[in-house]
């Protein structure tokens, strides 16, 4: 890199909102989470590191533990990184700005991001999963697992009504009323400003299944950014897993947008369970990796999220 060139640590009050957004819009690796509009509504704080003139950017979001400021992965946030693609020299030098300027990090980056292989000590490999729309319902369906179409099959006989649409405001009631094991409910705050945003702009929406008795059994925030569809945010509870509601949902909506030049995302997930869910609908995973390492002395070690 030129001396003209370099990585700049800059505050978040001294972004460059507009410049900052079009590096991101323009990216081949563009993810929604790395907007500053998502930004700040996940992080709440984020500095940045900026190469040149907005030409590769990293968002840095930060806590402070004990007057230690250290990086994590904000939730509803799967992938942030180095954007635009770089390349190894700007992807080394951006992790050496980080590793410098850090001693506790625990982010990240985006599947695009160049792991280097001396490093492996500090990148471990994550799955996400994928699924491209551009076939027709038929063949798409034909990768489906025996379970997932077992499911369906179940699902199909239980006289369920989906809706497209649903309150945000019916579904974060539903969120919170079957929120997994160690999510706190202040997530949902977060949740609402992501969805309520999503849907004012028209690129987000909420599918609801709902059981003969008309209640909610099922829901899943999908968000379309560029060519991909997220599935970003869902929530289940007994009666909508013991019918498959979601197996039923997620079908329909493939079903709806098949042979479209789409990607359906599902963030894929660490969990078996999960993983198999995903994996059930022909969905092909994608590598990413986590940047995790400790350089704290020993008296900070047990510095958590």
């Amino acid at each position: 890199m030129s001396s003209e060139k370099e990585i700049h640590y800059i505050k978040h009050a001294e972004i460059d909102s507009d410049k900052w957004n079009q590096c991101i819009d323009g990216a081949f690796n563009c993810r929604i989470y790395a907007y500053d509009w998502h930004l700040d509504r996940t992080a709440i704080e984020w500095d940045a590191l900026v190469y040149g003139d907005y030409e590769f950017v990293m968002p840095l979001p930060f806590r402070k533990k004990m007057g230690i400021k250290y990086l994590y992965q904000p939730l509803f946030s799967q992938q942030l990184g180095i954007f635009p693609t770089p390349s190894k020299t700007i992807f080394s030098a951006f992790i050496a700005a980080v590793s410098n300027r850090f001693k506790y990090a625990d982010i990240q980056l985006n599947a695009i991001n160049i792991q280097e292989e001396n490093n492996g000590d500090i990148f471990f490999e994550r799955k996400n999963y994928l699924l491209s729309l551009t076939q027709n319902f038929k063949s798409i369906t034909s990768g489906y697992s025996k379970n997932t179409k077992r499911n369906i099959a179940k699902a199909q006989k239980q006289d369920l009504t989906i809706i497209e649409g649903i309150r945000l405001e019916a579904y974060l009631e539903f969120k919170a009323q079957n929120l997994p094991a160690g999510v706190n409910k202040s997530a949902i705050d977060k949740l609402k400003s992501l969805i309520a945003f999503g849907e004012y702009k028209g690129f987000g929406k909420i599918y609801g299944v709902y059981t003969p008795g008309n209640e909610l059994c099922a829901a899943v925030y999908f968000c379309r950014w560029k060519d991909r569809v997220i599935y970003f945010n869902a929530a289940s509870n007994e009666e909508g897993k013991n019918t498959g509601a979601m197996y039923y949902l997620i079908n329909r909506f493939i079903e709806d947008n098949a042979e479209k030049n789409l990607i359906l995302d599902f963030e894929g997930s660490m969990i078996p369970g999960v993983e198999r869910f995903y994996k059930g609908f022909g969905a092909k995973p994608e590598t990413y990796f986590q940047l995790k390492y400790n350089r704290l002395p020993l008296l900070f070690k047990w510095l958590k999220r």
